[in-house]
């Protein structure tokens, strides 16, 4: 266990050392610089800027700098946002798109699992029918037309909920966001625990429970959940990475200052260093989350050991 902790600690270590590289050589590849304007500036104001911040030194020099400053979670000062540094504007947004996140996380899970347990327990009947074709319409539809399909019906033709969720006070500044969010996730976990159920179920150990006797909801609940969640979890990871570091197109739609919305804001003003932080900080989180489900394998079924197989790929 201790061993396979540490082989793991040291792949994400290099994992993220080659992000920063990597995320550090595409922004400076990029043609211009975080100055360049449709105004272009005096080139005595860039001069100053540059000096300023750095950028005239050799960029093997600057690479180091930031290399440095990253690991202690320095990503610099903010191009956009004066006097502002990067790491502070993530903390600034993210509560917004935590409280958002999780609130969708919970939705999901307690509303895709259960449909994905009926939908294979009733499998071919109206009642899987039904599920699965709302489990189709939501992953199809993607999710900015249906941010701009709930706000157009329910805030502007009906008035329910508010077409602005800034600081989602109220419940009912959160409902738009969050149905808009919950669309892809709450649709693919119900088809992925739907297909994992129906291939746990037809396991010989599943028919041996049955021919003792035992309830069907033990049989279910107690015997292949268990199993039937290994593949939910596994999607677990890059969907609480995506909800906790914030939905772009969402949040921009309902002006939700979160991190999704200062991510869009910092590409399209060319904020070289926040573009980079914000990167490296959603790829911390994606990484550490990958670590811990694969902990969470070896405590979910007892026959899945950490360093073989699965967990230890």
């Amino acid at each position: 266990m201790v061993r396979y902790i540490i082989k793991r600690v040291f792949a994400m270590i290099i994992s993220l050392w080659c992000i920063i590289t990597i995320t550090f050589v595409l922004m400076h590849s990029i043609p211009g610089g975080p100055f360049t304007r449709e105004k272009p500036l005096p080139e005595a104001i860039i001069k100053v800027l540059n000096e300023r911040y750095k950028l005239d030194d050799p960029l093997i020099q600057q690479y180091w700098d930031y290399l440095s400053n990253a690991v202690r979670g320095d990503f610099g000062p903010s191009f956009q946002h004066q006097d502002q540094m990067v790491a502070d504007i993530i903390a600034k947004g993210l509560p917004y798109t935590m409280r958002l996140g999780g609130t969708v996380l919970i939705v999901v899970i307690l509303l895709g699992v259960p449909l994905g347990i009926i939908a294979a327990l009733r499998q071919n009947k109206s009642a899987d029918y039904v599920v699965m074709l709302i489990a189709t319409i939501g992953i199809t539809i993607p999710g900015f037309v249906m941010a701009a399909l709930l706000m157009y019906i329910f805030s502007m033709k009906l008035g329910w909920f508010p077409a602005i969720s800034s600081k989602m006070e109220t419940w009912k500044a959160m409902v738009l966001p969050v149905a808009a969010l919950c669309g892809y996730p709450l649709s693919f976990i119900t088809r992925l625990t739907k297909s994992s159920m129906l291939d746990v179920l037809q396991q010989d150990y599943i028919r041996t429970a049955r021919a003792k006797g035992i309830s069907e909801t033990k049989v279910v609940l107690k015997h292949a959940l268990k199993n039937g969640l290994i593949p939910v979890i596994t999607y677990m990871a890059p969907l609480i990475a995506a909800l906790l570091t914030g939905s772009f197109v969402v949040e921009r739609t309902f002006t939700i200052p979160g991190i999704g919305r200062l991510y869009v804001e910092s590409i399209t003003g060319r904020d070289y260093t926040a573009i980079m932080g914000m990167t490296i900080f959603f790829a911390v989180i994606l990484i550490v989350l990958t670590f811990v489900v694969d902990l969470l394998y070896g405590l979910i079924d007892p026959r899945i050991k950490l360093g073989v197989g699965k967990g230890g790929e």
